[in-house]
C-alpha cells in the first residue's frame, strides 16, 4: 500500500496529462478509449485506442469522451480518468488522493459538476478545479499573485482560453470552442471541397503538423507538399493526392481568425493599468495548439505585442495543476474565486 499523493489532471480534449506531486509528469496519452458496445468492458485506453480509431469493427467502440474541453460522454470520462489515476499513483493506496482537474474558463455549471464528479468517482479524496488560464500560467512559472498584468493564452485541442490575470485571480477572459480538433476539421472540410475526397482525423492532423502555418510570410514557412490518402467521394474508391501548405493555409484561415478576433475583444476589456503591463511582458502562449508553425508570429502582427511561446506548452495546464493544490490558500482567496472545492 502507497500513502495517497496530490495529483494534477489537464483532462484535456486531446489528451491527458497527470501531474504527481514530487515525480512531475508522469502520463501523457491521448484521451481515447475503446470499448465493447455490449459489455461496456474497456478494450484500450490512451495511444493504443487512437490507434483503433476509424479502424473497429462493429463489437468495439473507439471514441473520444471529451469534446470541445468538457466531458461528452460522463461513465466513459469516469473509467477513463480512473485508469489513469490508477496508473498514474498504482491500484493500491492507504488514503485517495486529492486531485485538481483543469477546466475551460467558459463552462457551465452543470459541466463543472460533471467534472468534480468524475474525479471523486474515479477516486480522489478531494476534487478541485481550476481554470485552464490560471493553470497555465503557473506552469509556466508566471507569479500570478502579484498585482500586475499577465495574459495568457492556452490553444488546446477543444478550447482556446484567452485571460488577464492579477492577484491571483482572471480579471476578464474568453474560452471559445475552437481548439487543434476545429483546425483539423477546417483541413477535413477543404480538402473534401477542394479535391473531392474524404481524409480522416489522423490524416488532417498530419497535414497541420506536417504542411500547416498560420503565418504564410513567416521564416521557415513551409512550402512543400504532402501525398495525402482518402476516399474519392465522385468514384468511391482510395485515392492519393499531393496537397500544398497553401491549401492547409486557406484551410485554418477561418478557425484562426476567430481565434484572433477574441484575443481583441479581450484587450479592448482590459483595464487601462494591466494593459500597460501587458505591453511590458507581452502575451504568454500555452497548449498544443500554439506549436502551429507561424502561431505567434501572426498573433503579432496582429496585436503589436511581443509573443512568447511557453517552454513546454503542452505540459504547462498539467504542472500548473500540480502546483496550484500547494497554493489553494492564495487561490480561493481571490476575488474569482478561481479554484472550487468538490467534497
Amino acid at each position: 500500500m502507497f500513502w495517497a499523493e496530490d495529483i494534477g489532471v489537464d483532462l484535456g480534449t486531446a489528451s491527458v496529462l497527470v501531474f504527481v506531486k514530487g515525480k512531475g509528469i508522469v502520463m501523457k496519452e491521448p484521451s481515447v478509449i475503446a470499448i465493447e458496445r455490449d459489455s461496456g468492458n474497456i478494450i484500450a485506453v490512451g495511444e493504443d485506442a487512437r490507434q483503433m480509431l476509424g479502424r473497429t469493427p462493429g463489437t468495439i467502440i473507439a471514441m473520444r469522451p471529451m469534446r470541445e474541453g468538457v466531458i461528452a460522454d460522463y461513465d466513459v470520462t469516469e473509467k477513463m480518468l480512473r485508469y489513469f489515476i490508477e496508473k498514474a499513483v498504482g491500484r493500491h493506496f492507504f488514503f485517495r488522493p486529492r486531485v485538481m482537474v483543469c477546466i475551460p474558463s467558459g463552462v457551465t455549471s452543470v459541466e463543472e459538476r460533471a467534472a468534480r464528479q468524475a474525479a471523486i468517482q474515479a477516486g480522489a479524496r478531494q476534487a478541485y478545479l481550476i481554470e485552464e488560464p490560471l493553470a497555465a500560467a503557473l506552469g509556466a512559472g508566471v507569479d500570478i499573485s502579484e498585482a500586475s498584468g499577465n495574459m495568457v493564452i492556452d490553444v488546446g485541442g477543444g478550447t482556446t482560453d484567452i485571460a488577464i490575470l492579477s492577484l491571483g485571480g482572471i480579471v476578464c477572459s474568453k474560452s471559445l470552442r475552437v481548439g487543434g480538433d476545429k483546425f483539423d476539421e477546417a483541413i477535413i472540410r477543404h480538402i473534401r471541397k477542394q479535391y473531392n475526397l474524404m481524409i480522416g482525423e489522423r490524416t488532417a492532423e498530419e497535414l497541420k503538423i506536417g504542411i500547416g502555418t498560420a503565418y504564410i510570410k513567416g521564416k521557415g514557412a513551409p512550402n512543400e507538399g504532402m501525398d495525402v490518402r482518402g476516399r474519392d467521394l465522385l468514384s468511391g474508391l482510395p485515392k492519393t493526392v499531393a496537397v500544398t501548405s497553401e491549401i492547409v493555409v486557406q484551410a485554418l484561415q477561418e478557425p484562426l481568425e476567430q481565434v484572433m478576433s477574441s484575443v481583441k475583444e479581450v484587450l479592448e476589456r482590459t483595464p487601462p493599468e494591466l494593459s500597460a503591463d501587458i505591453v511590458d511582458k507581452g502575451i504568454l502562449l500555452t497548449g498544443g495548439g500554439v506549436l502551429l508553425h507561424g502561431f505567434d508570429m501572426l498573433l503579432t502582427e496582429r496585436t503589436g505585442l511581443p509573443v512568447h511561446i511557453a517552454d513546454d506548452p503542452i505540459s504547462c495546464v498539467a504542472l500548473g495543476a500540480g502546483k496550484a493544490l500547494g497554493m489553494l490558500g492564495i487561490l480561493q482567496n481571490a476575488q474569482s474565486i478561481a479554484v472550487r472545492r468538490a467534497m
